[in-house]
């Protein structure tokens, strides 16, 4: 009888969700389902004090290169995929040629996998396979996140020149433990490490001792621009729940504080499906780049946040001239040094200042003009230069002047 009461008590307090909630989780700890979530197979995971990766001979400079990239499978809209296939496309675009390998522990279709890619990312020509289908005909490989920096230790077989692509210094991603300590081990396989911001180079200096080579953060002023030079309202929420780097539990009580405020302003919120804030908002789910900039050109300010290295979202949202908050950290700032974007306290009640000064502030749409006109408009080129000449360097030994030829392929100028 206690256990029925204790049931009963339970549907009282919490309701039938609640109840639902505990089973859950009970199911889940017992099944040991968080052993999904590891990225690895265990026969995939490499030990940098094992590690004899050995000397690879230089690539003939006359011919254009053969450059995989390994990667795990992307969601549509996915920002770290985007970053990487703007890398792709550079190589590409220079004469080299592209390969991506697809890793996916749980064997997953890796035809429904590619589809996702060439609808997605219509620019990219790159063949697209599994990994289980090996490395061979490859000149290179690029690692771009720690798991498959250990694939790329353990797989190849035959001398490949290895190179990491580093967005985000990924032990933070998990607590201090196991998966911390693998993913910061990643750093130390003796690849040639890409830091992309001086977030990442400096993580990466002064936390393990380990050395990269530095290509800088841009934006893409081709999609995200200011258009609205007139009246704006609300505010907008990039909600990632399954992030704990994106901040999302601040953010929401944050916006809770802020309705509270200013209920007359419209909180829009894009990204996962979130639970119901007990306020008033408006779920767009996910947007198009497209359709993004039209939403962050309706908005006052948004929120960004960022625990590690700081979101895309911050300075694309700058550019709709949306002004955006985000918590101050070091991290967060090493590479978004603009004087508009809105630092906040990292606390519910810092957050919601924020949020209310911008929608409070004088002349809203000059504010706006201001924080547009602000963004570098490179458009990324610098970095995919970088890249680029980064994986030429190290698969050629030495610089090389690339030359893109009217047809397409490519042609290299003697090693200098």
């Amino acid at each position: 009888m206690n256990g029925i009461g204790g049931i009963a008590g339970k549907l009282r307090r919490e309701g039938p969700r609640g109840v639902v909630r505990r089973v859950v989780r009970r199911a889940y700890q017992h099944l040991d389902a968080h052993a999904l979530d590891f990225g690895l197979l265990p026969e995939d995971i490499a030990d940098s004090t094992r590690l004899e990766l050995g000397r690879v001979a230089p690539v003939p400079g006359g011919r254009p290169l053969v450059v995989g990239w390994l990667t795990t499978p992307p969601a549509a809209g996915s920002g770290g995929h985007t970053t990487m296939f703007r890398m792709v496309e550079a190589l590409e675009q220079a004469g080299h040629r592209c390969v991506v390998l697809l890793y996916d522990r749980h064997h997953g279709s890796a035809t429904a996998q590619a589809e996702v890619i060439r609808d997605s990312w219509p620019g990219v020509r790159a063949e697209v396979r599994s990994v289980d289908d090996g490395f061979d005909g490859l000149d290179a490989c690029v690692a771009t996140g720690w798991e498959s920096a250990h694939v790329l230790a353990v797989r190849p077989t035959k001398p490949l020149h290895r190179l990491y692509f580093i967005q985000d210094y990924e032990p933070l991603f998990s607590p201090r433990g196991s998966e911390y300590e693998l993913a910061a081990d990643t750093y130390r396989f003796g690849f040639t490490n890409i830091a992309l911001g001086e977030m990442v180079r400096g993580r990466l200096r002064d936390d393990l001792g380990v050395a990269s080579e530095l290509v800088p953060f841009s934006c893409d002023t081709t999609v995200y621009s200011a258009h609205n030079h007139g009246p704006r309202s609300g505010v907008v929420f990039y909600a990632k729940p399954g992030l704990a780097r994106r901040g999302y539990r601040l953010g929401s009580l944050a916006l809770v504080e802020f309705h509270r405020r200013h209920p007359d302003q419209a909180i829009h919120v894009y990204g996962s499906a979130v639970p119901d804030l007990g306020i008033p908002v408006v779920h767009h789910g996910r947007l198009t780049p497209e359709e993004l900039n039209g939403l962050y050109n309706r908005c006052i300010a948004g929120l960004a946040m960022s625990f590690t290295n700081i979101s895309l979202v911050a300075e694309e949202m700058l550019a709709a001239g949306c002004v955006p908050v985000v918590n101050s950290s070091p991290d967060a700032r090493a590479d978004l040094d603009n004087p508009h974007v809105a630092w906040a306290s990292p606390t519910p009640g810092g957050i919601a200042d924020a949020l209310s000064d911008a929608v409070a502030a004088a002349d809203i749409p000059a504010r706006a003009a201001a924080a547009a006109g602000s963004v570098r408009t490179d458009n990324w080129e610098s970095t995919r230069e970088g890249v680029r000449r980064i994986i030429e360097h190290t698969a050629y030994g030495a610089p090389v002047d690339w030359v893109r030829m009217a047809d397409g392929a490519g042609a290299a100028t003697s090693p200098s």
